[in-house]
């Protein structure tokens, strides 16, 4: 069953060296086992944010008691929490969106919330919200296809489960915020056994994977 965990990269990095070898060998054995089982896996796909304007955030995000802070990066969540019994299908649907998709511009600004429903103080998604949106609905589409209790709002959270007044902080503090950036890639993730979502894969907009990159084998004069 799916459920929200932690992140446990820097969203919107590339992981690299011996622990991705170890992670990746962990996740095989563990989508081996799923798939064997019959189970569903579940994916999580993201936005992630230039490095300094994660780390002003995750600050932020900080200073209104957010537990969560030190362990979720900033980032635009495009997909979340959805079964996948078929990994293999949902890499490849992810893959292709992402080749389809171009490069562009993200500016967050200003405060909203979901309250009452949900304890929760974001940023608004201004340039880049149709993107991201379309992006969405290409996404959760196919084997990641399913219902969702709400309508999807891009937007980036800096206060989630805090006190009222701390809600009210954050909605006061951060309306005049704002940041413009170029997004370039989304990241691929699998919620795993010890309830982290790991990074399978960054995919670059309107490119290759890694993999087929190294598949394709070196270009002339390489």
């Amino acid at each position: 069953m799916c459920a929200a965990g932690k992140l446990s990269v820097q969203a919107g990095s590339h992981s690299t060296g011996a622990g991705q070898t170890a992670d990746a060998r962990r996740a095989a054995a563990t989508r081996k086992s799923a798939g064997a089982a019959g189970e569903s896996l579940c994916v999580g796909v993201i936005l992630g944010f230039p490095r300094e304007v994660a780390r002003e955030l995750q600050e932020w995000r900080a200073s209104f008691g957010d537990p969560m802070a030190d362990v979720i990066p900033a980032h635009i969540t495009l997909v979340t929490t959805t079964p996948a019994r078929d990994w293999e299908a949902a890499r490849e649907h992810v893959r292709d969106v992402a080749r389809r998709q171009a490069p562009f511009n993200i500016t967050i600004s200003g405060t909203g919330s979901f309250r009452p429903v949900s304890p929760v103080v974001f940023l608004n998604v201004e340039d880049g919200f149709t993107e991201c949106v379309e992006l969405h609905e290409q996404l959760q589409a196919g084997p990641l296809e399913r219902d969702l209790p709400f309508p999807f709002h891009p937007h980036v959270t800096v206060a989630h489960d805090v006190a009222p007044e701390s809600l009210d902080e954050a909605e006061t503090v951060l309306k005049n915020y704002t940041a413009t950036f170029p997004v370039v890639s989304m990241g691929l993730y699998e919620h795993d056994n010890d309830g982290i979502w790991q990074l399978r894969e960054e995919l670059d907009f309107g490119g290759d994977t890694d993999e087929e990159r190294k598949a394709a084998g070196p270009t002339a004069g390489g």
